[in-house]
């Protein structure tokens, strides 16, 4: 919800928004002023690292290959299955 309101505070206002979205106003001001938690900042690195795989072999690659790739002892990046 929150990166809805970011997408659309500047045209709306973030409290038009909010009463229309079951969210209070002060609840999207703490999220967006809350540092990104461990959790997220790895999946970010995840991400970036299985979109290189994938692009790596050519877009073919499944999920299944994938995440066998990125947990190989070569990866700098092991990950479980359900991440990202």
């Amino acid at each position: 919800m929150i990166a809805v309101i970011d997408g659309h505070k500047d045209r709306f206002g973030v409290e038009p928004i909010c009463r229309v979205l079951p969210i209070a106003p002060s609840t999207y001001h703490d999220a967006s002023r809350r540092p990104a938690s461990a959790r997220a900042i790895r999946d970010g690195e995840l991400k970036a690292e299985i979109a290189r795989v994938h692009a790596e072999h050519f877009g073919v690659y499944g999920a299944r290959k994938v995440w066998r790739h990125c947990t190989a002892k070569a990866s700098p990046w092991p990950a479980a299955p359900w991440s990202g």
